[in-house]
């Protein structure tokens, strides 16, 4: 085994731009091999993923992956940094293969997703092998799912916007047409909730809040600004639940209206929406 020495780390990390203890590490895998730590470095995309960290992935795409019966259903946000690599074909295949491993795993987050095993390396490690081959940071940011009876998927043209819906009572119904609407109502109006009783007390309270503001700024005494502030909650329910919205192709009927027009008894039990860049 050859001794490795801080001059040969920082030698090679002059070289390579790579992190001390990457350098290191290959250093030791090479048994001192200059030539081909470097090799070591470009092979697993720690050469310059130190000029890289700092750069902003805020380009990318949303994957999609549905189980055999179509009763589940994952997204994936992979981002890079410019929009000519979210259409490179080795992008592509990358968020195609961790969507695919996500529904074949169904991890339980992010992390887990991250740690999963891909062809002999992490799903990280693949990333940061893809950023290296690429040249652009690479980021796997988001991971989520939804589950019923029967789940429906949308990507939106571009991949920028990605949504599944779920429904449970389907009892061998096709909700596959109804299904697509849905989720492309999800994808232009971005609800919050299924209903009212889905959105989180913080968002309520925040509302109020806002509310009581908007009302103390025009004047009101106040006494009455939580009383006005709730009397909006109603319109705020109905601008940002799901099956409270008015349907998109028809405003004269509800979500709910038109799903149960279509398909009865069956519910929405479920759906997710994954946008490029947002939270």
């Amino acid at each position: 085994m050859a001794a490795i020495t801080a001059k040969d780390v920082k030698r090679l990390r002059d070289a390579t731009d790579a992190g001390m203890m990457a350098c290191k590490k290959a250093l030791v895998e090479a048994d001192g091999d200059f030539e081909k730590a470097i090799e070591i470095l470009r092979k697993t995309g720690a050469a310059k993923a130190a000029k890289r960290e700092g750069r902003e992935a805020n380009e990318g795409a949303v994957f999609v992956q549905t189980n055999a019966d179509k009763s589940h259903a994952v997204l994936v946000e992979l981002n890079c940094e410019t929009d000519f690599v979210a259409r490179n074909g080795d992008f592509q295949t990358l968020g195609q293969q961790i969507a695919d491993l996500a529904e074949a795993h169904q991890p339980a987050d992010l992390n887990a997703l991250k740690a999963l095993d891909m062809g002999g390396n992490t799903v990280e490690q693949a990333v940061l092998e893809t950023s290296g081959t690429i040249g652009e940071k690479l980021d796997l940011s988001k991971y989520v799912t939804a589950a019923g009876d029967a789940v429906v998927t949308y990507i939106h043209p571009g991949a920028r916007v990605g949504v599944v819906v779920a429904f449970d009572n389907v009892n061998g119904q096709d909700v596959a047409a109804v299904g697509k609407d849905v989720a492309m109502q999800i994808a232009a109006m971005k609800p919050i909730a299924i209903d009212k009783d889905g959105i989180p007390q913080s968002i309520i309270d925040k509302e109020v809040e806002i509310g009581m503001e908007q009302a103390r700024q025009t004047g009101k005494p106040e006494a009455i600004l939580e009383k006005i502030a709730r009397g909006k909650l109603g319109k705020f329910f109905k601008e940002n639940t799901l099956l409270n919205q008015d349907f998109v192709k028809d405003t004269s009927k509800t979500v709910a209206q038109y799903v149960k027009g279509e398909l009865g008894d069956v519910s929405i039990v479920a759906f997710q929406r994954l946008q490029l860049g947002t939270k």
